[in-house]
């Protein structure tokens, strides 16, 4: 019963379409009216094409029906044969020790790029950051090898100064006044080291000679038995890295030097403090219970 069903819709789909195709017959006789209507004519085209679809898809369904079943294909008279549908492959069973593949649409992952490596940058001290103390202050011992009075100028001296560089720096002191210029050869000292370089009358000076000081009288600090040139001057309590170089717009020495003081025994001292170098303290000569310069 249900194959003779199916043959009886087929034929009667194939009824329709022809009956479809006599109709669209009849709208193209009508000439013009037909031939203007574009939109109505793309509309029955897309319909039959539809209908024809359908008609080879019930086809199809009762041909594979037929070949399940055993039964050999009725072929209609005047009805073009359809190609049977190929039978449907049995389901095949996964193995239990196989694994489910991945999505073929899912890419495989990008390898992750690396990250740029990062450069180390130099860590650069802001003067904001800074106490204003004396570790701030590049102070070592030094060896004036030579002076001479500077040429534009009676009350200075031009000095050669080792502070345990590759090459001695050039400083001038106005000491002319206070030291005989025969005890400014080979006079061990203390240095300023990070002073802004400037000129005096017209010469570049590249440090400063560190003394006791009153109105009336100066002295050279004296460092300690057994240091030597480039040697750091350290204050306890004040260990600090000092500036690569004062910057002479904040006064940071200026700040800093008036609480130097040489105390009663002739130690230089900042805020009671002595000044050290390796262990041994800094003095000078006679004076006392003064300023430092």
């Amino acid at each position: 019963m249900a194959l003779k069903s199916c043959s009886s819709k087929a034929l009667l789909l194939d009824s329709v379409i022809l009956e479809l195709r006599k109709q669209l017959d009849i709208l193209k006789s009508k000439g013009p009216l037909v031939k203007n209507t574009a939109e109505y004519k793309m509309q029955l085209t897309v319909e039959n094409t539809l209908l024809k679809a359908k008609v080879n898809e019930a086809k199809k369904l009762l041909s594979d029906a037929e070949a399940m079943n055993g039964r050999r294909q009725v072929v209609v008279p005047g009805a073009k044969p359809t190609e049977p549908c190929p039978a449907a492959a049995a389901p095949v069973k996964k193995k239990a020790s196989e694994k489910p593949r991945e999505n073929a649409s899912i890419q495989p992952a990008k390898k992750q790029q690396k990250a740029p490596k990062k450069v180390p940058q130099k860590v650069v001290k802001k003067e904001g950051d800074c106490p204003c103390d004396v570790s701030r202050l590049d102070m070592r011992v030094a060896l004036i090898r030579s002076a001479k009075k500077h040429p534009d100028a009676d009350g200075l001296y031009l000095e050669e100064v080792d502070v345990g560089e590759d090459k001695p720096r050039q400083v001038i002191s106005g000491l002319v006044k206070h030291v005989p210029i025969e005890e400014m050869q080979n006079r061990p000292c203390i240095l300023l080291c990070n002073l802004k370089p400037a000129k005096m009358r017209g010469i570049m000076s590249h440090a400063m000679v560190m003394c006791a000081s009153t109105p009336d009288k100066v002295e050279i600090l004296c460092p300690p038995a057994g240091a030597k040139p480039g040697d750091r001057v350290t204050v306890q309590g004040y260990e600090g890295a000092p500036d690569d170089q004062l910057n002479p717009k904040k006064k940071v020495f200026e700040s800093i030097q008036p609480d130097f003081l040489v105390s009663p025994e002739g130690r230089a001292l900042y805020k009671g403090v002595p000044w050290c170098v390796n262990g041994g303290f800094i003095t000078a000569p006679s004076m006392r219970s003064c300023g430092i310069k």
